[in-house]
């Protein structure tokens, strides 16, 4: 069977990815079984469900996906994402956020279930034949937490370690676990592009001299570096001075780098974008095939060092960003164009994620 994407392994003899990837909706379509379901998705943070009894619904991948899941909270603290539908008849399990659940019962015809999903009874059931309890529990998805981010799957894949396992590594000396959640820093942009233009634009740092006045001046564009690993990619960010950099601790592989951010990419969508404030979590959810939402969700470790460095400025940097990219879904549209080459030097990023594309879609 012919594969539908090719990416040269080396990237001087290389081409990006066909313009058909982004223009062709049978793509978009295929990604959300082949690349979406089987990767590791933010689902939210452990402040959402902080008391036992505490359940909150979410949509993962909005617009796109949309599947239902709820998170909770069992009487014993541990915390569970389950499928928000109820086995009887589809209806949705937890409308809003709620709080002080001993169970979870279904406001269409009262089906009960546990926190953790476990069927417990069923209205008007007695005489239903061949009916197996074990059989109608809501859905467990696996949970993955890190502090106190927490990431689901949709359907069995690779492990997370194989996502997370560079950048637990290499910042795990930072204080992950303090990291609170800052609403009034956080926010969702909608952007008229498809959404693998959005990632790429982000891994690399090639156009920032160009996009970013402001960033570049803080940042050593000669030094700054990308490092890819499996399906995840780090780009340093290094400052021109000793100014608003982290504090390496001794031994560290990084020690004696100005490093005033780490951004780290996680494959399909996810961008942790680490400062000496805390971080900055970047999930990028396509709508269709030209429009996307990115959401910008702050947690903070350190309030003082908030407004400085690389991590001040962060609305400027994306209305900046969002600009070229937007530019750019108006010029794959055109019957000229099909495909580019790669900066070898400067590229890796961008050439690592087509390359985990095609091999996704191929599969």
């Amino acid at each position: 069977m012919e594969k539908p994407f090719f990416i040269d392994p080396n990237i001087a003899r290389a081409k990006t990815i066909d313009t058909r990837f982004y223009l062709e909706i049978k793509w978009l379509e295929a990604s959300k079984e082949k690349i979406f379901a089987p990767s590791w998705q933010y689902i939210g943070h452990t402040g959402m469900v902080p008391k036992a009894g505490d359940a909150h619904p979410i949509k993962l991948l909005e617009n796109y996906i949309d599947e239902p899941l709820v998170l909770t909270r069992d009487a014993e603290a541990h915390i569970h994402c389950l499928s928000n539908v109820c086995t009887h008849r589809g209806n949705l399990m937890v409308y809003e956020p709620c709080s002080a659940q001993k169970h979870l019962r279904c406001k269409y015809h009262g089906r009960a279930f546990h926190l953790d999903g476990k069927f417990i009874s069923m209205p008007e059931f007695t005489a239903v034949e061949n009916f197996i309890p074990e059989n109608n529990h809501l859905h467990h998805l696996p949970l993955y937490q890190w502090g106190p981010l927490l990431f689901t799957q949709l359907k069995k894949g690779l492990g997370p370690e194989l996502f997370f396992s560079q950048m637990e590594q290499r910042i795990g000396w930072l204080p992950i676990n303090d990291l609170v959640f800052d609403a009034s820093r956080s926010n969702d942009y909608y952007i008229k592009a498809n959404w693998a233009l959005y990632c790429e634009n982000y891994l690399e740092g090639f156009h920032i001299p160009f996009v970013h006045p402001g960033l570049n001046a803080f940042l050593d564009f000669k030094d700054y570096a990308t490092e890819t690993f499996t399906y995840a990619s780090l780009q340093l960010g290094i400052a021109k001075d000793d100014e608003h950099c982290f504090e390496m601790p001794a031994g560290h592989p990084d020690a004696g780098k100005r490093i005033a951010a780490y951004y780290f990419w996680v494959f399909p969508n996810m961008m942790f974008n680490f400062y000496p404030w805390g971080l900055s979590l970047n999930v990028i959810t396509p709508i269709d095939a030209g429009n996307t939402k990115v959401s910008f969700l702050s947690f903070v470790f350190d309030e003082s060092k908030l407004g400085k460095g690389a991590g001040s400025g962060l609305d400027s940097v994306e209305q900046e960003d969002e600009e070229i990219v937007q530019n750019v879904q108006q010029g794959i549209r055109s019957r000229f164009y099909h495909f580019g080459r790669y900066a070898t030097q400067r590229e890796q990023g961008t050439h690592h994620f087509h390359s985990l594309i095609a091999n996704f879609l191929n599969q």
